[in-house]
């Protein structure tokens, strides 16, 4: 996962709505942070949320911005993606590191029971992703060493639900 610099910066947010994570990821201290890492294309998949109005004119003509509600399948784009932003929603967090790519996970705050911040914390304290809020994006972005990431051994979906069930106490 070692790379100098992260071109293709995709962001994510799944079906849901999270417009705390879209606002902040175009917001002026993750843009300069992203343009720091070598940032020229942002792709926002912004699922129920609003289109970000403004994203475009914060990214300068510097950084290509496109984004889209939802489609099918999201696997090009991470594909394509030299460094993933993503909600904490186990899908995605399946999908990504299974394609191994790095990952920052950014939980919601706002959700109640947030079963997913467990999950984001776990997979961060044994070294597969990296996560945070909205408000320290742009912090951890900084100070991020996306090499030391560990590669999630591969395997089957079913192995990674087993893995959840455990971590879950089921």
């Amino acid at each position: 996962m070692k790379r100098s610099t992260y071109e293709n910066v995709f962001v994510t947010v799944g079906t849901t709505q999270f417009e705390d994570l879209i606002n902040m990821v175009t917001s002026e201290p993750v843009v300069t942070q992203l343009r720091r890492m070598g940032c020229r294309k942002l792709m926002l998949q912004v699922g129920r949320g609003k289109h970000p109005a403004l994203a475009k004119s914060m990214c300068g003509p510097d950084i290509d911005v496109r984004f889209y509600d939802l489609k099918s399948s999201i696997a090009e784009d991470i594909r394509q993606a030299d460094l993933v932003i993503s909600h904490a929603g186990a899908g995605s967090c399946i999908e990504v590191l299974g394609a191994e790519k790095p990952l920052v996970v950014v939980v919601n705050e706002r959700l109640m029971d947030n079963h997913q911040t467990e999950l984001a914390e776990q997979l961060s304290k044994e070294g597969y992703l990296l996560y945070c809020t909205p408000t320290t994006l742009a912090t951890t972005l900084e100070g991020s060493d996306f090499g030391q990431l560990k590669q999630f051994p591969p395997g089957s979906v079913a192995d990674f639900i087993s893995y959840l069930d455990a971590f879950m106490g089921f």
